[in-house]
């Protein structure tokens, strides 16, 4: 019996566990922006990685009367 139920959670892990990981996945964006530095007196570029998630649109508040 409990291998059974080891067995059929193992199986369900497994068909599910891609799912989830895509469904709440992030797209990632490149930001890059120029900054001056003092010491070499030149400007470099300073770049990074952010994650730029899905707006969910949803219904309006109403209003108390």
């Amino acid at each position: 019996m409990k291998k059974e139920i080891l067995f059929g959670s193992m199986i369900l892990f497994l068909l599910f566990a891609p799912l989830t990981k895509a469904a709440f996945a992030a797209e990632t964006k490149k930001v890059c922006v120029k900054e001056f530095d003092n010491k070499t007196k030149k400007q470099k570029e300073v770049c990074k990685t952010i994650k730029v998630h899905k707006k969910l649109e949803g219904t309006a508040i109403p209003t108390k009367k």
